[in-house]
């Protein structure tokens, strides 16, 4: 989403960025820029004049701290101000009673079926507590279904909603399904409207009355730019809201609604939904999306992620093997299906400080994710024996590989070939010490990808 931000962020900074000094007019110069980038990425004009004028002030104020340079500490300012403008720090769930309520309330078509099951999964997984799903979208019949598919996919209790049930009667009786379920935190679904209007508001002041939420979370979609502030103060002016999801993050939006919502409704972001997948809901972190737009990478997520898909005891075995030499093709295979869960190569990359840029500069080459691809074909064509021991890979064999994966044999040569210098290379560096602490049992594997 912020991609076409951050290039246009990253080449007017790049202008300041290593300069020892600084005048005003490059200052003024920069900010200038900077304000027609925020601008034309769709962020509300208050939002922006409010995020200029504190940069000014600061970047005219300033002295150089430490060894920055004043090019780096200009660079500094502009990503301080804009964690401040989203909301400074994470916000959590801050679920009360028993059982916690947390309704879900939004338009049509933004993902609030899809949100309540990844709401679920979250709260199963980070905050330990049982979580239960209760469908009242009345009037969409396929909602209902869609929820009760989700919660049996992923083993999550959900209320038997009948169409035609009135809301507030779905309520009422799902109180005592969720003391019979010993369900502790109950996420409600509730229904939309293409717009807002007073009939749908009128029914969720009544289901809020019926039972009083800790949390009400706006689901919005990122994608509808400025549109999302608007239906965020709608709904804030009637309803009280507590925090919000953004979802469809990952589209090709301009990015403007996330960096205004905050700061023009005062409602916290409180997390973040990619894709269709249960998975894919990330808590927000303002400095961690501030240090992505500005190409600082976002490390802490990434490891965050990894100790999701990496056991702490695959790691070692696979540390182990690699200080052994005794590290196969199917162990690799393996790391590249962790890989793919943890978001695939590129997405990554993008979490590496300075990768994002890197890879937009290799003209020409193939994507990291279809070369990939390309690889776990290769692999997927070899038998049992070949996985656990290429030596025996001759001629023949590298043939029938390369026809059965659909590339060339000079592809299962050259997969061959850096497969075994990565190998030597990650040897080396546990022998060193460089692979302790689990690295091993990454993604890269303590070295470099064999591509």
């Amino acid at each position: 989403m912020f991609d076409n931000l951050q290039d246009k962020m990253l080449s007017t900074l790049k202008k300041v960025r290593g300069q020892g000094k600084i005048s005003e007019k490059n200052i003024q110069d920069t900010i200038k820029e900077i304000r027609l980038h925020l601008l034309e990425a769709d962020v509300n004009f208050k939002v922006v004049k409010l995020f200029i004028d504190r940069v000014k002030a600061k970047a005219l104020g300033e002295e150089v701290i430490g060894q920055l340079s004043a090019g780096q500490q200009f660079v500094k300012i502009v990503h301080d101000e804009l964690v401040a403008i989203l909301g400074g720090q994470a916000e959590e769930l801050n679920v009360r009673g028993k059982p916690g309520v947390v309704f879900l309330v939004g338009l049509q078509g933004v993902g609030k079926t899809t949100t309540a099951a990844k709401l679920a999964l979250h709260i199963r997984q980070k905050m330990k507590k049982k979580p239960g799903l209760v469908p009242a979208d009345i009037y969409r019949p396929a909602a209902i279904d869609q929820l009760k598919t989700l919660a049996k996919q992923n083993n999550f209790p959900v209320f038997p909603t009948e169409p035609g049930q009135e809301p507030t009667d779905i309520l009422n009786k799902a109180k005592k399904w969720a003391e019979e379920e010993m369900v502790e935190i109950m996420i409600i679904d509730t229904a939309g409207r293409l717009q807002i209007d007073d009939a749908l508001m009128d029914e969720l002041e009544g289901m809020k009355k019926a039972m009083p939420p800790s949390e009400v979370l706006l689901v919005a979609d990122a994608m509808l730019g400025q549109q999302s502030v608007n239906v965020a103060e709608g709904f804030h002016s009637r309803l009280g809201l507590t925090g919000l999801v953004l979802t469809k993050i990952d589209g090709d939006a301009r990015g403007g609604a996330a960096l205004s919502i905050r700061e023009s409704t005062g409602i916290p972001i409180k997390f973040l939904g990619t894709g269709e997948k249960v998975a894919g809901l990330e808590v927000f972190h303002p400095d961690r999306l501030a240090g992505r737009i500005l190409d600082m990478g976002d490390v802490l997520s990434l490891a965050e992620k990894a100790q999701e898909v990496i056991s702490e005891k695959e790691a070692k075995a696979s540390a182990k093997k690699i200080a052994k030499n005794e590290f196969t093709i199917e162990d690799f295979l393996k790391q590249i299906h962790m890989m793919k869960k943890l978001g695939g190569m590129e997405s990554i990359m993008k979490m590496i400080p300075g990768m994002n840029q890197a890879m937009k500069g290799m003209k020409g080459m193939s994507p990291p994710d279809s070369e990939v691809k390309k690889i776990e074909a290769i692999i997927q064509s070899m038998t049992q024996q070949e996985r656990k021991n290429h030596k025996i890979l001759n001629g023949s064999r590298r043939l029938r590989i390369a026809n059965g994966s659909g590339t060339e044999v000079r592809d299962v040569n050259k997969f061959v070939k850096q497969f075994e210098d990565a190998k030597k290379m990650m040897s080396k560096m546990m022998k060193m010490g460089l692979g302790r602490g689990g690295m091993g049992g990454n993604p890269f594997g303590g070295g470099r990808m064999p591509f």
